[in-house]
């Protein structure tokens, strides 16, 4: 019996979090909006270096992840199959080669990854989106990833971000053992 109330204390924290959380970020929007400020956390991606060549009958593209999809040297964005960027834990700045074959068909190759570092967090949702907070910073994650690890929204979760460069996206890497 202890430990249900144990179990219903604990829930009741993790409700309270979450609405702290959601209020502090309306919040924070307001005043953003009062003050014409905007916090756009748009992370600004460089291509330069990437190329695009054709190679027999096939057309091959270099990319840059943004964490939704994929930044080519032309500016244009492309998605990536999310299964593959789940499963190949790609973190945004990673960049990627995109084989595009005369038949059609598309192959996706993970070319160079960025320096890496992995953070401790909590998985939560706000608005259909699966977010890890880890270290005072929102980090949105793939749905397919939190499908694949079988997560659940309270869960404490590793990810992995690029080392030294701002990001908006994770890569999670695995669930932690509840305690």
């Amino acid at each position: 019996m202890e430990n249900k109330k144990r179990i219903e204390a604990i829930r009741d924290f993790i409700i309270t979090a979450e609405k702290s959380i959601k209020n502090a970020k309306k919040l924070l929007k307001d005043v953003l909006e009062e003050n014409n400020m905007n916090l756009d956390t748009d992370v600004n991606f460089d291509t330069t270096g990437l190329n695009s060549y054709n190679s027999q009958e096939s057309k091959i593209v270099e990319w840059v992840y943004t964490g939704d999809d994929m930044l080519g040297v032309d500016g244009n964005k492309y998605p990536v199959p999310v299964n593959y960027s789940s499963k190949s834990k790609m973190v945004q700045w990673d960049k990627l080669k995109l084989t595009i074959e005369g038949s059609g068909r598309m192959l996706y190759k993970q070319i160079l990854p960025i320096a890496r570092e992995t953070k401790v967090g909590l998985l939560t949702k706000e608005k259909e989106k699966y977010q890890v907070i880890a270290e005072w910073k929102t980090y949105d994650v793939l749905t397919a990833a939190v499908t694949h690890f079988k997560a659940e929204i309270g869960d404490n979760v590793t990810v992995i971000v690029p080392a030294g460069k701002e990001a908006t996206f994770a890569a999670i890497d695995s669930v932690l053992p509840k305690s």
